[in-house]
C-alpha cells in the first residue's frame, strides 16, 4: 500500500483507490498498525454460489460476519444482475450482524431489517434461485427480524452464537 503526498493518512492501492492496510479484528474493526489482526478476505474473488455460501457460512460460524459480508459482496458484484438482490440481502444481514456485535445496536437492527426486507421482497424468480441454492430465505428473514428486535436491547450480540444457518440447518 502506498501513502500519497496529497493524502498521507490514507493507504492507497496502485491505482490510487483508498485501501486500508491496517490490520483488522474478527469484526472488521481496524487495529493499530503493527498489531496482529485476522487475515483479510481477498477482494474480487469469483466463486460459484455453492462456494460463496460455504465460505460465508464458515466465516459466520467463526464469528466473522464482516468477512462473510465481503464474500457476499463479491457474489453480487460478479454474479448475474438477476441475483443481485439475493446476494445484497445476505450481505446486509452479515453487516447488520457485524454492527450488532460491535455494539452499534441501532445500525445493526436497521441493516438486519433492510436485508430481511430485501430478501422478503424478492420476486418469485429470485426466490426460486434461492431455493435452488438451498438458501432458507424465510428462515433468514425471521431470524433477522427477531435479532433486530433483540439487538436494540443491550448486551452486545455474540456474532458466532448468532450466526444464521444459511440453508436452514440451524434452529
Amino acid at each position: 500500500m502506498n501513502r500519497t503526498a496529497s493524502d498521507p493518512g490514507r493507504d492507497r492501492d496502485e491505482e490510487g483507490r483508498a485501501r486500508s492496510a491496517r490490520p483488522r479484528d474478527g469484526l472488521g474493526r481496524p487495529l493499530p498498525y503493527g498489531a496482529e489482526g485476522v487475515p483479510r478476505q481477498p477482494e474480487g474473488v469469483v466463486r460459484t454460489p455453492e462456494e460463496t455460501l460455504r465460505e460465508a457460512q464458515r466465516l459466520l460460524d467463526a464469528g466473522m460476519p464482516f468477512h462473510a459480508h465481503e464474500v457476499f459482496e463479491d457474489a453480487w458484484k460478479s454474479g448475474p444482475e438477476s441475483e443481485r438482490d439475493l446476494w445484497q440481502g445476505l450481505a446486509q444481514l452479515a453487516v447488520g450482524l457485524t454492527h450488532a456485535a460491535r455494539g452499534n445496536a441501532a445500525g445493526g437492527a436497521r441493516l438486519l431489517r433492510r436485508g430481511a426486507d430485501r430478501l422478503a421482497g424478492a420476486p418469485g424468480d429470485l426466490a426460486a434461485v434461492a431455493v435452488t441454492y438451498g438458501i432458507d430465505v424465510g428462515g433468514l428473514v425471521l431470524w433477522a427480524r427477531e435479532l433486530a428486535g433483540r439487538a436494540e436491547v443491550p448486551p452486545v450480540v455474540d456474532a458466532a452464537a448468532e450466526a444464521p444457518g444459511l440453508r436452514g440447518d440451524r434452529p
